[in-house]
């Protein structure tokens, strides 16, 4: 397994090394599932979650880490994106994924235990 230089708890690996989760925790409920998708997914296994306000800070040690893994896994909120400007502004490779595109709406729908695992069912299927 490809070490990390980060503190994140590295430690979901895919054929290409780590998979790395980020989420924006957003001041909005979407915001908050974001969030709780990312620690969902990696309570299971699906990836190790990190720090994605670290990379928007260019911590040296994240931006190493999220070049050199196997896969970023980015979860924002809504179709602003925040997470995505900070991947693409340091040029950083990831997979996106919006929590609006899965039909929650901004401002509106409750962010509840249930609809955050299925969320999480729904991401984990694509990123696998």
């Amino acid at each position: 397994m490809m070490g990390c230089s980060c503190s994140c708890s590295c430690s979901s690996d895919n054929e290409d090394g780590v998979t790395l989760i980020y989420a924006c925790s957003g001041g909005s409920n979407t915001g908050l599932a974001a969030d709780s998708v990312a620690r969902t997914l990696s309570s299971r296994n699906v990836g190790a979650m990190t720090c994605l306000a670290a990379v928007g800070a260019s911590l040296s040690g994240f931006i190493v880490s999220a070049g050199e893994s196997g896969k970023n896994v980015l979860i924002d909120g809504c179709k602003v994106g925040c997470g995505a400007r900070i991947f693409k502004e340091r040029n950083l490779p990831f997979d996106h994924y919006l929590i609006t595109d899965f039909g929650v709406v901004k401002g509106e729908t409750p962010i509840t235990a249930e609809l955050t695992d299925s969320l999480a069912d729904r991401i984990s299927e694509r990123i696998q």
